[in-house]
């Protein structure tokens, strides 16, 4: 049996994960996590694991051989609050447990497929996995571009498309704005649509920041990606041991905030049999409002984010991605099933 590891095995991203690995029939699941948080067991409550391990013990355990043969590790277990200034803890977080586990994964004989971070690129408004274009604005970001720039000397990679030298699979995946169901447990690190999802069942209106940037209220853009697509392409790789590289995973197509907050107002009134509404109208209404731009935020936001996917799909990964209207209807259908 395919023995695999999970870890941020009770997070968003790695329990999505597990799930699309039980769907094809994979149980031999080690998962790893840190459940401080309790209430993260919700993610796992209904999936099918063999085992779990408390983060702290795992990367000594796993790099002693104690876990037998592993054929590949999901590596999601990271710090992802971008606003975290404690870079002590994040270096050690997201960057020392990286390389620890790379290494492990090298000699046990493991492939390795890990999170990495549009953070990655920050202020720059290329987003291509070259360095000419990586320019993180917080330590979070930083933390993950070094473990890239980690994997690229340590795998023979320069600048281009694939490691070479090494036998044992290694990818990398530029998460963007990624957003659906299993990310409750993050707070104010939860996507854009958990957020109004629920401010519109308290409130009645969703609200969007005004113009900033250059951009028109409500304007600001991001590439939106669906978990489900996230989980697909991570298995595309799972399923092509011989690719490896850093790649984005994103949808490779912008889409302002305001798609974001009509799908969910829209899919929210579909559900009580009301009829859809323009942007407009919804201003009109009282149903979408926006507010002044923080200044907390001032120089530290991305206001345009797009994946560039020809990397990607030069692997021959051709993955078709849900846009923002299809991915949102979908989520808010899931979340307003959970009561």
């Amino acid at each position: 049996m395919t023995r695999i590891v999970v870890t941020g095995a009770a997070g968003f991203i790695g329990s999505n994960i597990i799930k699309g690995l039980n769907q094809r029939g994979l149980t031999d699941i080690i998962a790893v996590d840190d459940m401080t948080q309790g209430d993260k067991f919700r993610n796992l409550a209904d999936l099918h694991i063999a085992d779990y391990i408390d983060a702290d013990v795992f990367y000594d355990d796993y790099a002693a051989g104690a876990l037998g043969q592993v054929e590949a590790v999901f590596h999601e277990g990271a710090c992802s609050d971008t606003m975290e200034l404690n870079g002590k803890y994040m270096m050690q977080n997201n960057y020392a447990t990286s390389v620890q586990l790379y290494q492990a994964c090298q000699k046990r004989g493991s492939r390795l497929l890990y999170a990495s971070s549009a953070a990655t690129y920050g202020g720059s408004d290329t987003f291509r996995e070259d360095p000419a274009f990586e320019h993180p604005l917080n330590v979070y970001g930083y933390s993950k571009l070094l473990f890239d720039q980690r994997m690229r000397r340590e795998c023979g990679l320069e600048f281009q498309r694939a490691f070479a030298g090494k036998t044992m699979q290694v990818v990398g995946f530029r998460y963007f704005n990624v957003y659906g169901p299993r990310e409750q447990h993050k707070g104010r690190m939860a996507s854009v649509a958990f957020h109004q999802f629920n401010q519109f069942r308290a409130e009645g209106k969703v609200k969007l920041f005004g113009e900033y940037g250059g951009y028109a209220a409500g304007s600001q853009m991001r590439d939106f990606v669906f978990i489900d697509d996230v989980v697909a392409v991570n298995l595309w790789f799972f399923d092509h041991p011989g690719i490896s590289g850093i790649y984005n995973l994103g949808t490779g197509r912008a889409q302002p905030f305001n798609d974001v907050a009509t799908s969910v107002v829209n899919t929210l009134r579909q559900h009580k049999g009301e009829s859809a509404l323009s942007r407009e109208d919804m201003v009109s209404q009282g149903l979408l409002e926006y507010v002044a731009f923080p200044d907390a935020l001032r120089g530290k936001y991305q206001c345009y984010t797009q994946a560039d996917l020809r990397a990607l799909q030069a692997t021959g990964c051709d993955h078709t991605f849900a846009d923002v209207q299809t991915g949102v209807a979908a989520y808010v259908d899931w979340l307003a099933q959970q009561g």
